[in-house]
């Protein structure tokens, strides 16, 4: 009889324990529910700020969920081996003055072949373009429409190269003057 009563007794204990739990999770739940939630902006708060613009959000209708975002470390984030390559001066390390001028003149070159092929691109662009009368083809006789869109692409085309030469031009200007003359320092 003591074996069963202290089972009967245990069960009932986890029964009751079960039915307890079960009863607070609901109350919890009842109180997260019945809680007004207020926007004020773009923050949504449970204690709204008389000071802003809160409006009541009906939560009846749909569930507000907020996820707050990962925060930014400063410096600490940055991991030290980041620059123990080839970009040594990130790290802190002085580069060689010879590799500097190795990399400037590389750089050099770069800009260089791209601003000419550019310049290439905005010369055919301007021959297609014809003084702001490009030929029409076959089809851009009958549909004027489809002429009037080809002339708009074409000067918004002749712009966006007009913008990459200046870009490159600058880009080129920032270099040492040193190795846009050829001459060693």
């Amino acid at each position: 009889m003591n074996r069963c009563s202290s089972f009967f007794s245990v069960r009932s204990f986890g029964l009751g324990l079960s039915l307890a739990c079960l009863w607070m999770a609901a109350c919890q739940t009842w109180a997260n529910e019945s809680q007004h939630i207020y926007r004020c902006g773009n923050s949504y708060t449970n204690q709204p700020n008389s000071a802003q613009n809160c409006k009541l959000v009906n939560n009846t209708a749909s569930r507000v969920i907020v996820i707050e975002g990962v925060r930014v470390q400063g410096q600490q984030a940055v991991s030290p081996h980041v620059g123990s390559g080839a970009n040594g001066a990130i790290a802190g390390m002085k580069v060689d003055s010879a590799d500097q001028h190795q990399r400037d003149a590389q750089a050099q070159a770069v800009l260089q072949a791209e601003l000419q092929k550019t310049q290439q691109q905005h010369a055919e662009l301007l021959r297609e373009w014809n003084n702001g009368e490009p030929e029409r083809r076959a089809d851009e006789f009958r549909q004027p429409q489809k002429y009037q869109d080809r002339v708009a692409q074409l000067r918004g085309a002749l712009q966006r190269t007009e913008a990459d030469i200046a870009g490159l031009r600058r880009e080129l200007s920032r270099l040492p003057a040193a190795n846009l003359t050829g001459a060693k320092p």
